[in-house]
This record gives structure tokens, C-alpha cells and sequence, in this order.
């Protein structure tokens, strides 16, 4: 019985832990960490066409929606929707492990 307790209280602990507040978002924190200006970004289309910066650094993954300088989203036409294009995982010492 101490044993569950001490299990639920180590695991409520890391949940708590994993909801920390990072604040400088432009900073890749993991294995392979750097700044993500020295990432490339790609393009995914969303199913509606409009475009998603996306980069993968190969343990992580970052997604942003693409706007125009009024803050309206960019539907270039780039690809297909669901697609996926560029070099977006360009810059990444950590091949993907799917």
C-alpha cells in the first residue's frame, strides 16, 4: 500500500514539473538544444490550405500558424492540404525515430 502512495505522490510530482512556465519560447530546451533561428523551417498545410511554419528537431516538434502582416493566415497553395513541404527538418543532429 505505501508503495502505490508513493508512486501516485512521485507521479503527481512530475506533473506538476512538466507544467513549468518557460519563458523565453524562441529556445529549443531539449537534447539537442539551441536557438530555433538556427533550425529551417518548412510548411504544412492545415485542411482548410492555409500554411504552418513547422520545424522538427527530431525529438521536438514546432508548429506556428503563418500570417500576413495584418494577422490574417496565409493560404498559399503551396501544396496539397495535409502536406507537408521544405526543409523543416534541416539543422537537426537527431534523426527521427518513426
Amino acid at each position: 500500500m505505501h508503495n502505490i502512495i508513493r508512486i501516485l505522490a512521485l507521479s503527481g510530482l512530475a506533473f506538476v514539473a512538466a507544467c513549468d512556465d518557460k519563458q523565453n519560447k524562441t529556445v529549443d530546451r531539449g537534447i539537442d538544444s539551441k536557438h530555433l533561428s538556427q533550425l529551417v523551417a518548412g510548411v504544412w498545410v492545415d485542411p482548410n490550405g492555409c500554411d504552418h511554419w513547422i520545424i522538427d528537431d527530431g525529438v521536438e516538434g514546432y508548429l506556428s500558424m503563418r500570417l500576413d502582416p495584418y494577422g490574417k493566415p496565409v493560404c498559399s497553395g503551396i501544396a496539397p492540404p495535409n502536406t507537408a513541404v521544405g526543409p523543416y527538418k534541416k539543422g537537426s543532429r537527431i534523426g527521427d525515430p518513426i
